[in-house]
């Protein structure tokens, strides 16, 4: 068994704005590993800024793995626990090497029998290109529309407003996304408009690593709350747990790249479980490549709720996908037709 990787640069489409910054590329690296004439390929999908692992030797690790491939996946695991994009990248390419083509996870969806319902997301800008998204959006069919905010709150919630006006909670299931956009007093005075407009939730409101702040609005509010970057770099089992029952969230984003993979994933979701707290799956711009393994993972999560994933058309460079998007209603094309 042999491996190799090489570093990918995505080229967005249009600059994907955040509260966090104006997004215009996104680095990735992609993992191959071989055996006996099989490949499997898998993306260590870092997020610069933002990822856990994003370090300066960040590649040296990924060469340490290169050259240990062979070794005990749980020996892997254990050292690549401060890497959670890398173990993300290593999962996926082991599980592609067993089951060939584009699988990771074969099932319904991957038979192209059942689709998994996703929401649309909304990007920041200017009040004018929010709306030509959130016009799209509707004409091709969402149900469930997810806007990031916390850069200009008060035109930001004048949008809301207005697709309410137009739009019943019945009719339209509202989520938005403010990555730590509003102070603790902020968000308390947001949380209540939220509510006033039926909001389906809010991810992360107040930036991460303020538990105590977070809690307190999770004890309060009106509009449930989401964690999202406040899973990020919590890699022990009892401390996911305590972070859980500190906080007592309404529900926990989880970002298979960012958290360890899908084992980490798997750990997230019974711990939120055990504690009835409610969970959906994100991608987070991850390549076709990455997209593709988290939602094969996704589908068998047999969540009924609209997931967090991306169609891989923000990108001028991405690979080639057997994802294909009809609707609200994300498809795999079990066929030789691919999706560019």
């Amino acid at each position: 068994m042999t491996a190799e990787y090489f570093r990918y640069i995505l080229q967005f489409k249009r600059p994907g704005g955040t509260s966090r910054g104006v997004l215009h590329e996104k680095e990735t690296f992609i993992l191959e590993i071989s055996d006996q004439g099989k490949k499997g390929t898998g993306e260590c999908a870092v997020f610069r800024g933002l990822s856990f692992d994003d370090r300066p030797d960040y590649e040296e690790k990924l060469q340490w793995l290169c050259k240990n491939i062979r070794q005990d996946p749980e020996f892997l695991k254990e050292e690549l626990k401060e890497f959670p994009s890398i173990w993300f990248g290593y999962e996926q390419a082991v599980l592609n090497l067993k089951n060939g083509s584009n699988l990771y996870f074969p099932s319904e969806f991957t038979k192209d029998k059942s689709p998994i319902i996703i929401n649309g997301l909304i990007w920041m800008g200017d009040v004018s290109y929010m709306e030509e998204q959130i016009l799209d959006k509707l004409k091709k069919g969402f149900h469930c529309i997810k806007l990031k905010i916390g850069v200009d709150w008060k035109s930001e919630h004048k949008i809301l407003q207005e697709l309410r006006r137009k739009f019943s909670k019945a009719q339209l299931e509202l989520r938005v996304d403010a990555n730590g956009g509003f102070t603790t007093e902020e968000a308390k005075t947001v949380l209540q408009q939220l509510a006033d407009l039926h909001i389906h939730s809010i991810e992360q409101p107040i930036k991460a690593g303020n538990r105590k702040g977070m809690a307190d609005l999770c004890a309060i509010t009106p509009t449930p709350i989401a964690l999202d970057e406040e899973l990020i770099g919590i890699t022990e089992l009892d401390e996911k747990k305590k972070l859980l029952e500190t906080i007592k969230p309404q529900y926990v984003i989880l970002k298979p790249s960012l958290i360890g993979g899908f084992s980490g994933s798997d750990e997230w979701i019974s711990l939120a479980e055990q504690q009835n707290v409610k969970w959906w799956i994100t991608s987070a711009l991850e390549s076709n490549i990455g997209l593709n393994a988290i939602s094969q993972y996704t589908y068998t999560k047999n969540s009924i709720m609209p997931q967090g994933l991306g169609t891989g058309g923000l990108f001028t460079n991405n690979f080639e996908s057997q994802l294909d998007l009809k609707g609200d209603r994300l498809f795999f094309k079990n066929s030789n037709d691919r999706v560019e």
